[in-house]
């Protein structure tokens, strides 16, 4: 169980009451004398990420399906099939984000208390049967209607199932991980390209269009991810019931060692009104606003983009199917590199700068050829930055209520980039689209070098401050704000 020492002696260890306690006083902040053997570690994070991992990737992959199919359906007919202008299916797109970042700081809070496996599936369900209707509407009205209550509801799950990766692994275990929910982002505009080439086949079964289907059968999948959830996503990670209790022993160790990082799990006020005073959360919620244009413009209107190239409404969906699988395993690749270097501001830098060339050839060049490689340089800045950014405010907020709140309202402000999307992504060639998305990108290079020189800058702070050559006269001392907490950058 330990490397370093007999848990015997170190841990006094109750497993009939699976309660035990430590032999010498610790304080928040002081790392446990308890070491885990590293090759016992390892196989508990794969037992865990074969437990969790395919659930959380499966969901989040039917969540980012069922919102952005309307790109999908588009090349099918579907606005001409319910009478919508080119202006009213742009505010159909836009109109989703209003529910989504109004209820997304919220559902984050709101996680401890209605517990994880409650909000997910109750969320799943709803959103699954507005998929499932949306395939039987025949009005704009009806469209407006059934994008605001997905967006309320599939506002909750990102920052919710991000949440939940913090109570079962590390600071520096938990890029990767949020990098396989990202990535699901990716691998969902290949494989809606790829149901949409299939179901659209479909169309005249039942005497029902082919893009109807597509809504029909994807909302009936994020159905049966709802039963995964409920069955598959313990409330506490630490007593789950595939492990045994040597493994239940080591996550409550694991747990106790990243104690400053988790904190209290009684609600505070005044969590909150440190998170809302926190620097870090305007500077990541303004670079995940500038990534979030391309994660939902590109994301959205590829089909569109491919259609404008000359390719027909069917070939235009399964082009995507590429490109897409590239910027999934790009994305998986940089995470794990950036949890292994425990480097973010650098990863994120180098990768925008392919989708600022990427762009600039989509607006210059008139090359068919050249525009579809283009796409795969704009897939590795559209997956990477938002991903990366995610992770980076997660391993550097603590504690636990203070991170909800900054990750929920991190995401507001950057899924507002979802209702601006829609407005700039009108007509083909997208022009006015894409030239938003590269000036986004520039921004957001900038605030990112700003965001690394602030942690930087934070972390000599406290290294003065702990070897007494400053006075601490912070108002903030705890969490993050520790120290002995050093900021990752």
């Amino acid at each position: 169980m330990a490397a370093n020492s007999n848990p015997d002696e170190a841990v006094a260890m109750d497993l009939k009451d699976g309660d035990f306690k430590m032999t010498e006083e610790t304080s928040a902040g002081e790392s446990l004398d308890v070491v885990l053997d590293p090759k016992m570690e390892q196989k508990l994070l794969m037992k865990l990420d074969m437990a969790f991992v395919p659930i959380i990737m499966l969901t989040y992959l039917s969540c980012f399906l069922d919102r952005a199919n309307i790109g999908n359906v588009k090349v099918a007919n579907m606005p001409e099939d319910i009478h919508a202008s080119d202006s009213q299916y742009s505010t159909a797109v836009s109109i989703f984000y209003v529910t989504y970042v109004l209820f997304e700081s919220p559902w984050a809070v709101l996680m401890k208390k209605l517990t994880p496996r409650n909000i997910l599936t109750g969320l799943c369900i709803v959103w699954s049967l507005t998929t499932v209707f949306t395939g039987f509407i025949e009005s704009v009205g009806s469209l407006y209607a059934t994008r605001l209550i997905l967006g309320a509801c599939e506002a909750g799950l990102f920052p919710c199932l991000n949440l939940y990766l913090t109570m079962v692994y590390r600071r520096e275990e938990q890029a990767k991980r949020v990098s396989y929910l990202m990535s699901c982002a990716a691998i969902s505009g290949a494989v809606g390209g790829l149901l949409a080439y299939a179901i659209l086949h479909m169309d005249g079964v039942g005497g029902k269009a082919g893009w109807r289907w597509v809504y029909i059968i994807e909302g009936l999948f994020s159905g049966l991810c709802a039963i995964l959830i409920w069955f598959g996503l313990p409330n506490n990670p630490a007593e789950a019931y595939f492990l045994t209790e040597e493994e239940k022993w080591m996550m409550r160790v694991r747990n106790e060692q990243r104690r400053q990082y988790m904190g209290s799990e009684t609600f505070s006020w005044e969590e909150m009104r440190n998170a809302l005073r926190d620097p870090k959360l305007y500077l990541s919620g303004a670079v995940q606003f500038c990534q979030d244009i391309l994660l939902y413009g590109f994301s959205t209107f590829l089909p569109g983009i491919l259609h404008g190239m000359g390719y027909s409404s069917l070939m235009s969906n399964v082009m995507t199917i590429p490109v897409y699988l590239w910027a999934a395993m790009v994305f998986i690749a940089v995470a794990f590199c950036a949890d292994r270097y425990s480097k973010f501001a650098s990863f994120i830098f180098i990768c925008n700068l392919f989708g600022i060339i990427g762009y600039i050839l989509l607006l210059t060049v008139k090359s068919t050829a050249v525009q579809f490689f283009a796409t795969f340089l704009i897939g590795i800045a559209t997956y990477t930055g938002p991903g990366l950014n995610i992770a980076w405010l997660n391993v550097n907020t603590a504690p636990q209520y203070r991170r909800a709140l900054e990750v929920g309202l991190q995401q507001t402000m950057g899924n507002c980039a979802g209702i601006v999307a829609g407005q700039i992504y009108r007509k083909s060639p997208y022009v006015l689209g894409n030239a938003f998305s590269l000036g986004a990108l520039v921004v957001s290079q900038a605030v990112v070098t700003g965001h690394g020189f602030y942690l930087r800058r934070e972390n000599r702070a406290k290294e003065r401050i702990e070897n007494g050559e400053k006075e601490d006269n912070r108002r903030v001392r705890t969490g993050d704000s520790a120290v002995d907490f050093k900021y990752l950058y």
